[in-house]
């Protein structure tokens, strides 16, 4: 008789031993976002260095060697094993692809995509950079998406890099829940009031709104105001939060309504043209509170700070006198351009709020001796706050709101005319109008024009920069009114305008497509500019000063295809003009 041997349990075999690695993204929210073909996607772009601060910031990379690597595609395959991405979302079983996209160094190439689908059970999946089929035009990490099926879905995600032999990882940062009860927590909040100013104009909002009237909350400025790094964009962003707590704690039983125009990439240059439209509505609102966000991306005006100071005072003109709140938020490197914009809050005696002053000086400490917030906590990547962020942003403009109506802070004289106040930094564009498509038969008269020749930018561009405004998620094209060339066929003819004027600005459409061309900006026969619309290397809009004289007289604007450029596309997304 055989005797059969009975075998027990195999020892399972020891696992592989971890690399060790660095975050490039740790508990950050990601968000499906609507696509035109039923998908949700959440788009993070790395280029331009974007991916280097995202180490710094989640990974705590401080070495040079490892940055400078993560500069190009070749040094990423030089220092990095593997990809690590773990999601986790309410349902398990849902489905995510991720994928991390090279871009190549010239436009049109090809590139690398590297593409993983698993689901959001929060396991990590691991990618060996080795099994990827590499194209020989890659140049660096472009951007990193998370595909679902469906929009709508909201998850959480970590990304990190496991290093190859010979290279080694920093300690990777701990993160502790927020207190938002905390001592420590309500001092920080109560740092970033900078100035309270005359307080009239706010209590006169506090007291609309006890009195259950409707009350309008208003909000400009760039992208975080648009809401960035917020997850989801539309429920989650700084100045949607604020509506809802000023309708909790301040408003009886009346209602709050919400306009949020917020445009990601643009400074107060773009934001005076824009005021009319997507903040009084071309007359459809009246808001009682102005919030003016732009002290991150205003480092590019030309007139470093005119602009802004002229639309404060735009702000401030309007006959039922609105409260303005001057917000300054804060990149990741403790940067902002307050020391520049808040002369301006003095000068009008205005409640100005620091993000900088209220966070910066805890992020060096440790958890133990002070810090609140970690800059990983705070930051969704290097320019724009998470949700923690924008939650923080929140409670700083409500904690001005609770002091006024608390009669802790402020004052309440009579102020002056804003036409009585002189300048502190300039008001020279307060009165600029847009000029588009739409505007131009309206304000014919107005600005005497008596030359208007559309040329070879007969079409109209619908490929523009789109943007989430109020309490939305779908997205409302930016200057739809526009002029645009998009293909030969439309001849060399320019566009030809002329009108009078003292100041005048071009808005023109930045494009990344290889497909767009540079023109070349005329006025009264001189030279001005070259257009290049991928200079800065992506869809948004951008506004420059093609004249800027004291007095009003007649000038003709003249925009033509630069040599060689006929088959390309340009784009006029309107003028701002000052007469």
């Amino acid at each position: 008789m055989q005797v059969m041997e009975r075998k027990g349990p195999t020892a399972p075999k020891d696992p592989e031993k971890k690399r060790p690695y660095f975050f490039i993204m740790q508990g950050k929210g990601i968000f499906g976002a609507p696509q035109p073909d039923g998908r949700g996607i959440q788009f993070i772009y790395e280029n331009d260095g974007r991916i280097i601060d995202a180490a710094k910031l989640s990974g705590n990379i401080t070495d040079e060697e490892m940055l400078n690597n993560l500069k190009s595609t070749r040094g990423f395959r030089k220092m990095v094993h593997s990809i690590g991405v773990s999601v986790s979302s309410r349902i398990n079983d849902e489905k995510v692809k991720f994928v991390m996209q090279m871009y190549p160094r010239n436009p049109g190439e090809p590139a690398t995509e590297i593409t993983k689908e698993f689901e959001t059970d929060g396991m990590e999946t691991t990618i060996d950079l080795a099994d990827v089929s590499w194209v020989p035009t890659d140049y660096e990490i472009g951007q990193i998406r998370f595909e679902f099926p469906e929009s709508g879905v909201q998850a959480m995600a970590d990304v990190r890099f496991y290093l190859n032999d010979g290279f080694t990882a920093p300690p990777q940062p701990m993160e502790y829940a927020v207190d938002f009860e905390s001592d420590g927590y309500k001092e920080m909040i109560a740092r970033s009031l900078m100035k309270a100013g005359n307080t009239k104009r706010l209590e006169k909002v506090l007291e609309k709104a006890a009195m259950g009237e409707e009350v309008t909350l208003s909000f400009i400025g760039g992208s975080i105001t648009q809401g960035a790094g917020a997850i989801p964009i539309h429920e989650k962003s700084y100045a949607r939060l604020f509506a809802n707590e000023f309708e909790k704690k301040f408003s009886k039983e009346g209602k709050v309504k919400l306009v949020k125009a917020g445009v990601g990439g643009t400074p107060s240059e773009l934001g005076m043209i824009r005021f009319e439209r997507d903040v009084l509505r071309d007359g459809q609102e009246q808001p009682d509170l102005v919030v003016i966000e732009f002290a991150v991306n205003d480092e590019g005006d030309e007139t470093k700070g005119v602009c802004y100071e002229s639309l404060v005072r735009k702000a401030l003109a309007l006959p039922w006198k609105p409260a303005v709140i001057l917000l300054f938020a804060v990149f990741s490197y403790d940067w902002n351009l307050q020391d520049r914009l808040s002369p301006v809050g003095e000068r009008y005696n205005l409640p100005m709020v620091s993000i900088l002053n209220a966070v910066t000086p805890q992020f060096s400490l440790l958890p133990q001796d002070g810090r609140v917030i970690s800059k990983n906590q705070f930051f969704y990547d290097v320019y724009h706050p998470s949700n923690l962020g924008h939650q923080v942003m929140c409670d700083s403009l409500l904690y001005v709101l609770d002091e006024v109506n608390a009669g802790r802070v402020g004052s309440n004289e009579e102020e002056k005319p804003v036409e009585e106040i002189a300048p502190v930094l300039g008001k020279d564009f307060e009165k600029v109008i847009l000029l588009d498509r739409k505007e131009m038969p309206l304000l014919k008269s107005r600005f005497g024009i008596t030359l208007f020749e559309m040329g070879a930018f007969s079409d109209i561009d619908k490929d523009i920069q789109k943007v989430e405004m109020d309490s939305e998620i779908t997205q409302v094209p930016e200057f739809p009114y526009n002029w645009a060339h998009l293909d030969d066929s439309q001849g060399d003819d320019p566009f030809r305008l002329k009108l009078s004027c003292k100041k005048l600005l071009l808005v023109f459409k930045d494009s990344g497509l290889p497909t767009a061309g540079t023109a070349e900006v005329f006025v009264d026969g001189k030279k001005v500019m070259d257009a290049d619309p991928l200079k800065t290397g992506w869809t948004h809009c951008n506004p420059v000063i093609i004249l800027n004289e004291e007095e009003t007289k007649e000038h003709e604007v003249e925009i033509r295809m630069a040599k060689d450029m006929e088959g390309k596309k340009f784009t006029i997304l309107g003028f701002g003009v000052v007469k």
